[in-house]
């Protein structure tokens, strides 16, 4: 069959060291990560191109109106803020544009496509209706002018009811019921 002697040399031989283990190990990880990288850099890219293509809106925007924060944050997931609740994040497919609203009841999607045109749409419209809600919002409505009242309203003071008669009924009520239980006690000794 086999030597004895040599099947130890060969299976030390054969097994791979720790250190060995650990070398592989991290060549693949700096492969994960560096594709990991690549495609974080083409998101931001495609942000940035979609960005560009934001800027003749923004540009129509009066100075004087402060709703939009325009901006790509770089993070684990890169985005293009149109303001503090919309912004615009890359689909699963890191190719596809996905524009959406957080709200109070979670987040929804106003818009998503693989063409910049449609979001640029879907943007303009989102900033459209911003302003007009600005525009409401600051319109002051006038309140109800009331009339005065013809005379102040005369303070009435709350009816008395018996007062003293609610006290000495009370402390008769008490007596009997003590008397009662005295009675109750000395009954039950004998």
């Amino acid at each position: 069959m086999s030597d004895p002697h040599n099947t130890g040399s060969e299976a030390r031989e054969m097994r791979p060291t720790l250190r060995e283990a650990l070398r592989r190990a991290r060549i693949e990880a700096a492969d994960r990560t560096g594709v990991v990288v690549e495609l974080r850099d083409a998101e931001v890219a495609r942000l940035e191109i979609l960005n560009d293509a934001l800027d003749p809106l923004f540009a129509q925007v009066p100075d004087q109106i402060d709703l939009f924060d325009r901006g790509i944050s770089q993070g684990d997931t890169p985005r293009l803020w149109i303001d503090v609740v919309a912004h615009i994040v890359m689909g699963r497919d890191k190719r596809m544009y996905r524009f959406v609203q957080d709200t109070r009841f979670g987040r929804i999607v106003l818009a998503e496509s693989h063409d910049t045109a449609v979001i640029v749409e879907a943007v303009t419209d989102y900033v459209a209706r911003r302003m007009v809600e600005r525009e409401r919002a600051m319109v002051a409505t006038p309140l109800p002018v009331a009339e005065p009242p013809a005379r102040p309203p005369v303070p009435v003071a709350p009816k008395r009811r018996g007062g003293i008669g609610m006290f000495v009924f009370g402390f008769v009520m008490g007596a009997l019921a003590l008397f009662g239980l005295a009675l109750f006690a000395s009954l039950q000794n004998f």
